[in-house]
């Protein structure tokens, strides 16, 4: 094959190489053990996950202030929530109102 046959399928290679990817949605874990969210500060964007593992022997909720969100989440089992609009939420457990975390969202 010739050189100059080679040059148009390298330049297309390059270019699909070369092409901007969508950004994948990350997932972001926050423990509960001895009744405290861990991190209780997180910063997020739009799209991702927040996973919260509870690790204690007893039940815990993540719920919004602002009344967006009431995840209920029981002994060793995880609760999810996909971020889908941008703000600071402040949250807390229900049941143990001591218990308090922070998500920070970002578009």
């Amino acid at each position: 094959m010739r050189a100059d046959h080679l040059l148009p399928a390298f330049v297309v290679g390059l270019s699909i190489w070369c092409m901007p990817t969508a950004q994948a949605a990350d997932v972001i874990r926050i423990t509960i053990d001895k009744v405290t969210f861990a991190p209780a500060a997180v910063s997020a964007r739009v799209g991702d996950t927040i996973e919260w593992v509870n690790d204690d022997f007893v039940a815990h909720t993540a719920t919004a202030r602002n009344k967006d969100w009431d995840l209920n989440i029981l002994p060793h089992k995880t609760g999810r929530l996909t971020l889908t609009k941008s703000g600071t939420f402040d949250y807390y457990c229900r049941y143990h109102p001591q218990m308090k975390g922070q998500l920070t969202v970002a578009e």
